[in-house]
C-alpha cells in the first residue's frame, strides 16, 4: 500500500491538492509551483502555503526557472493556465499565447522526469482551439504525451452533470505511462481489438468513465493519428493538423479515438442550497442606481455596431436570468464575479428577498471549497478573482479515487 509522491503545478489556492486529498491520504504532494507573473503581491501563493504550510518545497517561483528542483515523483497534476484558450478571450492565440506556451514548461518536465501518471484541467475548449484551425492545440499536447510513452485519456466535464453545484465545464486529462500497469492493460486489448477497445477505453473501462460514467454516446465518432507516419514532426503537425474532437477521447500510440458521450446525470445542488442562511452585509445587494446597468447588461440585445472600417452590423444576445434560478445549478462562476455585468450572477436574498451578488463564501462552496478558505488576508476583489480560476475539487477527488481502484501497482 504505497503513498502516490504528488507533484502540484500552477496550484493556485490549492484546489487539486484538496481533491487529491479528498481521495485518499496515500497521496503526499511533495513539491508545489503558485506564481503569478507581474504581480507584487502574491495572494493565491500566500493562500496556498497559510493551509498547507511553509516549506522550501513550495515554491513561488516561474516554472521556468523553478522546473530545475522539481524532485521524482509519480503524479504530476495542475490546472494549466487557460486565458489563451478561454472563450471569453477575443482573439485567443492558443497554445502559441503568452500563457499557452506554459504547455512547454510541462513537456520539459515530462521529458526529464516521465512520472508515471498525469492528471492536468483546462477550459473545455482546450479541445477545438484555436479556432482557425480547430483540434490544433490538444493534437501537440498528444503528441508531447505519445513522444513520451504515454497513453491519454480526456472528457470534457460539466459539474453539475455530476451531482455538483456548478455548470462549470473542464477538459479534465489523464495520462499514464508505458510502464503502468494500466497503460500495458490497454496496449494489450489495443492490439486484439483496435478500434473497438479505444471506444471501450472512452466509454467503460478507462479512468475517466469509471469516475464520471455515461448513459449513451453518438454514433459518429474520430479516428485519426498524430504518429510520425502521419506528421513527421511537431512543425508539419503545427502547420497543418485540423481535426474536431468530442467531449470524450483516448489516444494510445499515436492514434486518437473520440467520441461524443452523454454523462449519466448525478441529482444537481441546487444554486439555492450554496446560499449563506443568515444575514447578509448590506455591500452584497444591489445599488439602486445600478440597476439599468444590469438590467441591460442582462437583458436581450438586438443593436446596430459599427465595425472600425465604418461597416454596419446587428448584435444578437439572448437574456440572462435575473436573477438566477436557485432551483438549478449555478453558470460558470469567472473571475470577473459580482461585477456589473452579464456573467455576474445575481440572487434574491434568502432572509430579505433582495437581489443581491453572490458572497466570497457562496463563490468558495460552488467550487466545493471550505467556507472562508481565501479569507488570508487577499482583498475581497481577488477572492472572486481566485474562485473564478479555481476546478471544482470534487471532480479532482473522483478522477483520483478511480486512480487508485484502476492501478494494482496502488492497490
Amino acid at each position: 500500500m504505497g503513498n502516490v509522491r504528488v507533484v502540484e503545478l500552477f496550484a493556485g489556492v490549492g484546489g487539486f491538492r484538496l481533491g487529491l486529498e479528498a481521495a485518499s491520504d496515500r497521496y503526499k504532494v511533495i513539491w508545489a509551483n503558485q506564481w503569478e507573473p507581474y504581480k507584487t503581491d502574491q495572494w493565491a501563493f500566500d493562500c496556498y502555503v497559510s493551509h498547507f504550510g511553509k516549506s522550501s518545497n513550495h515554491v513561488c517561483k516561474d516554472i521556468a526557472v523553478a522546473k530545475k528542483d522539481i524532485p521524482d515523483h509519480d503524479l504530476l497534476v495542475g490546472g494549466f493556465p487557460c486565458q489563451d484558450y478561454s472563450i471569453m478571450k477575443k482573439n485567443s492565440a492558443g497554445i502559441e499565447g503568452k500563457k499557452g506556451v506554459l504547455w512547454w514548461q510541462i513537456d520539459d518536465i515530462l521529458r526529464v522526469k516521465r512520472p508515471s501518471y498525469v492528471i492536468l484541467e483546462n477550459v473545455d475548449r482546450l479541445i477545438r482551439s484555436p479556432a482557425k484551425q480547430c483540434g490544433r492545440d490538444f493534437s501537440i499536447i498528444l503528441r508531447c504525451f505519445y513522444q513520451k510513452g504515454y497513453a491519454v485519456e480526456w472528457r470534457v466535464i460539466n459539474a453539475a452533470d455530476y451531482g455538483q453545484a456548478q455548470r462549470r465545464r473542464r477538459t479534465f486529462i489523464i495520462a499514464y505511462h508505458n510502464r503502468t500497469k494500466l497503460f500495458q492493460d490497454f496496449a494489450e486489448q489495443v492490439c486484439v481489438t483496435g478500434l473497438k477497445a479505444m471506444h471501450r477505453q472512452a466509454a467503460e473501462n478507462g479512468i475517466m468513465p469509471k469516475a464520471f460514467p455515461i448513459a449513451s454516446h453518438q454514433r459518429s465518432y474520430v479516428d485519426h493519428w498524430i504518429d510520425e507516419m502521419r506528421f513527421e514532426d511537431m512543425e508539419s503537425l503545427s502547420k497543418i493538423q485540423k481535426v474536431y474532437l468530442y467531449n470524450a477521447g483516448v489516444m494510445m500510440n499515436g492514434r486518437i479515438y473520440s467520441v461524443e458521450v452523454t454523462p449519466r446525470h448525478e441529482p444537481f445542488i441546487p444554486l439555492g442550497k450554496i446560499l449563506e442562511q443568515g444575514s447578509v452585509d448590506e455591500r452584497y445587494f444591489l445599488k439602486e442606481e445600478d440597476m439599468p446597468k444590469w438590467i441591460y447588461a442582462k437583458g436581450a440585445k438586438h443593436e446596430q455596431h459599427h465595425r472600425r472600417d465604418g461597416s454596419v452590423y446587428w448584435f444578437n444576445e439572448g437574456a440572462v436570468g435575473f436573477p438566477d434560478s436557485l432551483d438549478k445549478p449555478s453558470r460558470t462562476m469567472l473571475t470577473s464575479e459580482t461585477q456589473v455585468g452579464r456573467t455576474s450572477h445575481v440572487v434574491k436574498d434568502l432572509q430579505t428577498g433582495k437581489l443581491r451578488v453572490l458572497t466570497p463564501v457562496e463563490c468558495e462552496r460552488l467550487n466545493g471549497f471550505p467556507d472562508n478558505w481565501t479569507n488570508t488576508g487577499m482583498s475581497e476583489r481577488m477572492r472572486y478573482f481566485c474562485m473564478g480560476n479555481a476546478l471544482v475539487i470534487n471532480c479532482v477527488m473522483k478522477i483520483c479515487t478511480e486512480l487508485l481502484n484502476s492501478d494494482n501497482h496502488y492497490k
